[in-house]
C-alpha cells in the first residue's frame, strides 16, 4: 500500500507544482505537464514488454528491483538542474510504474485466501487514492514553502521503506507457482470486454475531465478558492468509492465493474445537462469521483479472474490499455474542445462511458443465454 501510494503521488506530483517547477526551470506549463503525460504514456507502452520479459523472475526480486529503480529516479528527479534531466528521471519512474502494478497485485492478492482478494485489491486502490487526497496536496504544499525538489526527495525515502520492508519480508517463490499467478476461471472472451469496457471508460472519463476546472469555472460559475475546494470532494468521493467497493467485490464482482461504469456514465452526462447548477454540478461531480477510482479497480479484479494465462501479464495489459485510454481521453477533449465547447467533452466523454457500459451488459447477458 505504501508502494502504490508513493507511486501514485510521483506520477501526479508536477500538477499541484507546477508553476513552481516551471518558474525554477524556465520552462513552460505545457512542458510540464508532458512530464504527467509522457509518464503516462509511458506506462501504457512499456506495461506489457516489460511483464513479458521478466515474467520468469522471482516477485521478491523483481518489486526490490522497482522500488530501487523508484528511490534512484526521486533523488535524480531531485537533484534535476535542467528540464530534459527531469524529464528523464521521470520517464524512469514511470517505467518502474508501468511494470509495478502488473505485479504487485498477484503478490499481495496471493498471500491471502482467494475469497478475500476483492478486499485486498480494494486496500490497494485506497492507498492509490490517498494519493490524490493526501499525498499530492501535502507535496503541493510542501513544494510551495520550500522548494519543489524537498516533497521528490520524500518520495524516495517511502520508496526506500517499501524496498527493505519487502526485501526482507516477501518470500520468494517462481513466478508461476504463486496461489495468484492465474485466473481462476479463464475466459478470453470476458478477458477482451473487460479490456475493451476499462479503454472506452478511461478515454471518456478524461476526455472531461482534463479540463473539470474550466467546466467549473466557466459553466458552474465557482470561484478558484471554491474549485480548489472541489477538488478534495472529487478526491475524497473517490476515496470513499474505492473503500465501499473493495468490501462488495469479492460477493458481487460483475455488478460492481457495471455499476462503478454506469456510474461515471451518469456522472459525466449529469454534468452536461445540469452543470450550470452548481448544486447540481456538485452532485454529479461526487458521482463521477466515486466511480473514477472504482473502475480501474473493478477490472484490476476481474483480470485475476478472467485471465487467460498469467495474471501479471493481463493485468499489464489492463492497466497499459487504461492508460492509453487516459492519454487518448485527454486528446479527444483538447481535439473537440473548439467545436463543442467544455460541456460538450463532457457529453463525449458520457456517450464513450455509457458505451463502455453498454459492452458489459452484452457480455453478461451473452454469457447467461450461453
Amino acid at each position: 500500500m505504501l508502494a502504490a501510494f508513493t507511486f501514485n503521488t510521483a506520477e501526479n506530483l508536477p500538477i499541484g507544482l507546477l508553476e513552481v517547477i516551471s518558474d525554477s526551470l524556465r520552462v513552460s506549463a505545457p512542458a510540464v505537464g508532458l512530464l504527467v503525460t509522457g509518464y503516462g504514456v509511458t506506462v501504457a507502452v512499456a506495461s506489457v514488454p516489460l511483464a513479458h520479459a521478466v515474467r520468469a523472475a522471482p516477485r521478491r526480486h523483481v518489486l526490490t528491483g522497482l522500488l530501487a529503480a523508484l528511490v534512484v529516479s526521486s533523488l535524480a528527479a531531485a537533484l534535476a538542474a535542467s528540464y530534459w534531466s527531469l524529464l528523464t528521471a521521470r520517464l524512469l519512474t514511470a517505467l518502474a510504474q508501468a511494470l509495478f502494478w502488473a505485479v504487485m497485485g498477484p503478490v499481495a492478492v496471493g498471500l491471502f485466501a482467494p475469497g478475500l482478494r476483492g478486499r485486498v485489491i480494494g486496500a490497494l486502490s485506497v492507498a492509490g487514492s490517498l494519493a490524490l487526497v493526501l499525498g499530492v496536496p501535502a507535496g503541493t504544499w510542501l513544494g510551495q514553502h520550500s522548494a519543489w525538489q524537498v516533497p521528490v526527495a520524500v518520495l524516495a525515502g517511502l520508496g526506500l521503506v517499501s524496498l527493505v520492508t519487502i526485501a526482507v519480508l516477501l518470500p520468494t517463490s517462481r513466478p508461476e507457482e504463486e496461489p495468484a499467478a492465474y485466473g481462476t476461471r479463464p475466459d478470453a472472451r470476458r478477458f477482451g470486454i473487460v479490456l475493451a469496457a476499462g479503454t472506452l471508460s478511461a478515454t471518456g472519463a478524461f476526455a472531461g475531465y482534463t479540463y473539470i476546472v474550466t467546466f467549473l469555472g466557466e459553466v458552474s460559475g465557482f470561484s478558484p478558492s471554491a474549485v480548489s475546494a472541489l477538488f478534495v470532494v472529487f478526491g475524497v468521493a473517490c476515496l470513499i468509492g474505492v473503500s465501499v467497493t473493495g468490501v462488495v467485490l469479492d460477493r458481487f464482482p460483475q455488478a460492481a465493474l457495471t455499476g462503478a461504469v454506469a456510474t461515471q456514465a451518469v456522472g459525466m452526462t449529469g454534468l452536461y445537462a445540469a452543470g450550470r447548477d452548481p448544486v447540481a454540478a456538485v452532485v454529479f461531480l461526487v458521482l463521477m469521483g466515486g466511480a473514477l477510482g472504482p473502475v480501474f479497480m473493478t477490472t484490476q479484479h476481474a483480470m485475476l479472474h478472467c485471465a487467460p494465462g498469467r495474471t501479471d501479464l493481463a493485468l499489464a495489459a489492463n492497466s497499459g490499455l487504461y492508460n492509453a485510454g487516459i492519454a487518448a481521453g485527454a486528446a479527444l477533449g483538447g481535439l473537440i474542445l473548439p467545436s463543442v465547447e467544455v460541456r460538450g467533452t463532457f457529453l463525449v466523454g458520457g456517450l464513450l462511458t455509457f458505451t463502455a457500459c453498454a459492452v458489459v451488459l452484452g457480455g453478461r447477458l451473452s454469457a447467461a443465454r450461453q
